[in-house]
């Protein structure tokens, strides 16, 4: 079997570390792997593969004899993304620098795969909160045609990193010992609360999370006219995010239906038996790989409609193995 060398592009962050984790779990066939952050970072060791690694300052020239760059996110994308592109590593870039840039295929690998196949260096991976959304509606869409979505997210603390985790802990230890607290992770108390605002506001007063979910399916359905509309909700929760998906088609589709079509799809593991109160919850998916969806039923306002609650882990199918899913699809299409 070919093996690749492969470099990952902030590796001390949480989605660096997940990356680093998905890779050995996969068995991703490596030739080279090399660890690169801030200056800041630089030095760090960190076991691979029963060996310690040594973490590298991200420089233009780290990219050279690598095959493919994988991409945490935040700033080194735009800044650095090029620089691989021309040293000939495939970029899979995590951030939202290239999402929308018609040059760049935004795949997910359950919903668009054939898009890898136009690259032309840089491949985007999407929002974190689009992907555990479109892995359940493609299927249903192939089945029946999705005419129009209508989504509420409820988002981790782990969404805004390990800043955001660790503000969750210590806001809550605050709030039970009584002792005061100024949040910094968020606009407020996310302590025994829920803020429905995540990332800036935008036109219409949507957030610019809540427009990457619809621009970012639109891009990869291939339909500019697919109605979607939005609203994210950061939550109390540690890690893994969940989604109330409404969705109307242009065939009919029955719950049953459904459940037999989401039950066949890659990636997609039912949880849906109310009788004996089993549904997706984030503390049953954290550390996996599929979208876990239940509470398939029926619409009664729509003729054709169907309402799902979908639950995934948002560190890994949302960001770091759907990033490395990625690259094992160029693997096996020959396309680097």
């Amino acid at each position: 079997m070919a093996e690749y060398s492969v470099c990952v592009v902030g590796a001390t962050g949480a989605v660096g570390q997940e990356i680093l984790k998905v890779l050995a779990q996969r068995k991703f066939p490596l030739a080279k792997l090399r660890l690169l952050a801030t200056a800041r970072s630089a030095g760090k060791k960190i076991a691979y593969g029963g060996e310690e690694l040594t973490v590298e300052e991200t420089r233009a020239s780290s990219f050279e004899g690598m095959d493919i760059a994988l991409f945490a996110g935040g700033a080194a994308s735009t800044e650095f993304a090029d620089a691989a592109r021309k040293a000939g590593a495939v970029v899979i870039d995590n951030s939202s620098a290239f999402r929308l840039n018609p040059e760049v295929p935004l795949v997910v690998p359950e919903v668009n795969p054939e898009d890898v196949r136009w690259h032309k260096g840089i491949i985007a991976n999407p929002n974190c909160s689009t992907i555990i959304m479109v892995v359940p509606l493609k299927p249903l869409h192939d089945a029946a045609g999705i005419k129009r979505v209508v989504v509420s997210t409820y988002q981790a603390a782990s969404g805004a990193g390990a800043a955001g985790m660790q503000e969750l802990l210590d806001q809550t230890r605050a709030v039970l010992d009584g002792e005061p607290f100024t949040p910094k992770a968020f606009a407020h108390q996310i302590a025994f609360n829920l803020i429905p605002h995540i990332d800036v506001f935008q036109e219409l007063d949507y957030t610019k999370e809540e427009w990457k979910m619809v621009r970012e399916t639109r891009k990869m359905f291939h339909n500019e006219n697919m109605r979607i509309t939005a609203t994210a909700v950061r939550v109390p929760v540690s890690r893994s995010h969940s989604e109330s998906i409404n969705v109307e088609t242009e065939k009919p589709l029955l719950p049953d239906q459904a459940r037999e079509i989401l039950s066949r799809s890659p990636g997609i593991v039912i949880v849906d038996n109310p009788a004996n109160k089993r549904y997706p919850m984030p503390v049953d998916v954290t550390d996996r790989d599929e979208v876990f969806v239940g509470r398939i039923r029926q619409d009664n306002t729509l003729e054709n409609g169907l309402n799902l609650f979908v639950a995934a882990d948002q560190l890994r199918k949302g960001a770091a193995t759907n990033a490395v899913q990625i690259a094992e699809l160029l693997v096996r299409e020959n396309l680097l």
